[in-house]
């Protein structure tokens, strides 16, 4: 933003995340923005995180790849449903190694909608051929935990700098501190 003449506080950086480009610019730039300019500015934005994590790749969070092994071992079927564009979300996955860990790779782009809306998550679960009452969704924001309640899917807050306070059904401070059961507890399977 600040290429575009208009920089970012930590406050707005900090409430856009699980938002699209096109809420977050026009909450910025004002609502009268062009789709063109949501265009631009966001393909240059995006190009750059892509471009960076390509260049210095990426960590999952901590905790996160035990988790995900587990789960995948007890059978559960896991996938990504976010705001980001998919070419994001590839880049995030190839440079963690996890892609072949998810059965599905969701973007808010393919469902016309972001965060908090469900539609990601409920493409997702489709995706899955599960059930949203059976879907257990991790966020580190409150667009994606407002989005997961109203699937009506459980939730797993990850507290962040950003985001010291959450709304879920089980919140930890990371992925590591959540019990042997976590989500287990949350899906009566």
């Amino acid at each position: 933003m600040a290429r575009e003449g208009h920089p970012v506080t930590l406050s707005a950086f900090t409430a856009s995340f699980g938002h699209r480009n096109d809420t977050i610019l026009r909450g910025l730039l004002g609502h009268d923005l062009s789709d063109d300019e949501v265009e631009r500015i966001g393909g240059a934005k995006e190009a750059l995180y892509r471009r960076f994590v390509q260049e210095h790749g990426l960590e999952p969070l901590p905790g996160a790849l035990r988790w995900i092994l587990h789960l995948r071992e007890e059978g559960w079927r896991q996938a990504i449903a976010s705001s980001a564009p998919a070419a994001n979300i590839e880049a995030a996955v190839e440079a963690t190694g996890l892609a072949p860990l998810f059965e599905a790779l969701v973007s808010a782009d393919e469902v016309g909608a972001g965060k908090p809306d469900p539609a990601v998550f409920l493409a997702a679960a489709a995706r899955l051929g599960v059930p949203p009452s059976r879907c257990v969704v991790v966020e580190d924001a409150p667009a994606g935990l407002e989005g997961a309640r109203r699937a009506g899917m459980r939730s797993v807050g990850v507290l962040s700098a950003h985001h010291p306070e959450l709304v879920a059904d089980v919140v930890g401070a990371t992925l590591e501190a959540l019990a042997a059961t976590a989500f287990d507890d949350l899906v009566d399977r």
